[in-house]
């Protein structure tokens, strides 16, 4: 089956002083069927949390594009957020800053496979129609508090340590780095990645269902509006990478003629 991407980045400040959130879509320069999805969300005072989700943002999309097919992907987005957090510790002596950065990177590759890194609370989604997949799992002490039966799903959506994380890119411990993967998308598939600026105000269920509602751009903006309604004044920096997958008609392939010798 042949597939077709529609795809939209978008931000929204919220209502803070100042977007610290970064995001990227990028494809690559050499390989066709390739492409880069990044979100990062810095943290760290004024500044601090935007300068480390750039250098995340930076670090990726340019080891992604010196990145050559033969190679795994797996270590590409490693070694990325590895370098990134080095270069988020070095930049806080040289700022005075306290930068840290969540980071959740999505690499589509030919084939219709997929395989992406997740450090920290920005998360990855992936639905088949309205069904969800898969999701990233928090680095989060309330989500280890979740996964181990201390709470329940409903207290955690207001447990009061809800934002303290247990690993970040440029903190003074090693980060701690998951990955997934995925093959033999199909039509229908979305991947859906975002800080929490937006899926706190969600549950999976309703993303599922909102993911089909309109184009990505559509999605997008929908869920931003949504987000900050129940915001209420006080939410959060939003950032959304959005990939649907659509098939592409028959009759918008190209026609091949094949002649007798």
């Amino acid at each position: 089956m042949a597939l077709k991407l529609d795809a939209c980045i978008a931000q929204h400040q919220g209502d803070r002083k100042e977007q610290q959130d970064r995001v990227a879509l990028v494809a690559h320069g050499r390989i066709p069927g390739v492409a880069l999805a990044v979100v990062a969300d810095g943290m760290g005072g004024h500044t601090g949390g935007a300068l480390a989700a750039e250098q995340v943002i930076h670090t990726v999309s340019t080891n992604f594009q010196h990145w050559g097919s033969g190679e795994e992907p797996r270590h590409l987005l490693e070694s990325s957020l590895q370098e990134a957090h080095t270069m988020i510790k070095a930049s806080r002596f040289i700022n005075e800053k306290d930068p840290h950065s969540t980071a959740v990177v999505l690499m589509l590759l030919p084939g219709n496979r997929s395989v992406w890194a997740h450090c920290g609370d920005s998360r990855l989604y992936c639905f088949r129609g309205v069904h969800l997949r898969t999701r990233s799992i928090d680095h989060s002490y309330v989500e280890h508090l979740l996964r181990i039966g201390k709470i329940t799903p409903e207290e955690a959506e207001t447990h009061p340590n809800r934002n303290i994380l247990l690993t970040s890119l440029g903190g003074r411990e090693e980060p701690k780095v998951e990955f997934g993967s995925m093959d033999e998308l199909q039509a229908g598939d979305s991947f859906l990645l975002c800080s929490d600026g937006l899926w706190a105000y969600f549950t999976d269920e309703e993303l599922g269902a909102l993911l089909t509602t309109g184009t990505a751009r559509e999605v997008a903006a929908k869920l931003i509006e949504l987000a900050r309604m129940r915001g209420a004044g006080e939410g959060d920096n939003i950032s959304i990478a959005l990939l649907k997958f659509l098939e592409v008609p028959k009759e918008a392939l190209p026609k091949v003629s094949l002649k007798r010798p």
